[in-house]
């Protein structure tokens, strides 16, 4: 089993910049790739950015270029860097991890980005 925590949402302003922090517990050693999904009301869950063990990254095109996700396998955390944010950016953000076999989410924290 893998627990996972989100951190790092709040109500920003168009332009602003947010860090998301996903702080891993449990059986770390078998995650292969964590990811940050959003989800937005009234619509479906949706990808953001991923990032395996290794390093590789995947991003939504929404995110290309405004947002980083990065790992620190020493602390056992998982990043979303999100510059020039934008009110269609405004979701709750959930970090997931992947294990090879099962998915494991955490309780979601709320981004708004509102004037």
């Amino acid at each position: 089993q893998v627990q996972l925590v989100e951190s790092g949402g709040g109500l920003v302003q168009p332009g602003g910049s947010l860090r998301l922090s996903c702080a891993a517990s449990g059986s770390i050693f078998s995650i292969y790739v964590t990811g940050w999904y959003r989800q937005a009301p009234g619509k479906q869950r949706e990808l953001v950015a991923t990032i395996t063990r290794g390093g590789t990254t995947i991003y939504a095109d929404s995110a290309k270029g405004r947002f980083t996700i990065s790992r620190d396998n020493g602390k056992n955390m998982v990043y979303l860097e999100m510059n020039n944010l934008k009110p269609e950016d405004t979701a709750v953000y959930y970090c997931k991890a992947y294990n090879g076999a099962s998915n494991f989410w955490g309780q979601g924290t709320q981004v708004t980005i509102s004037s």
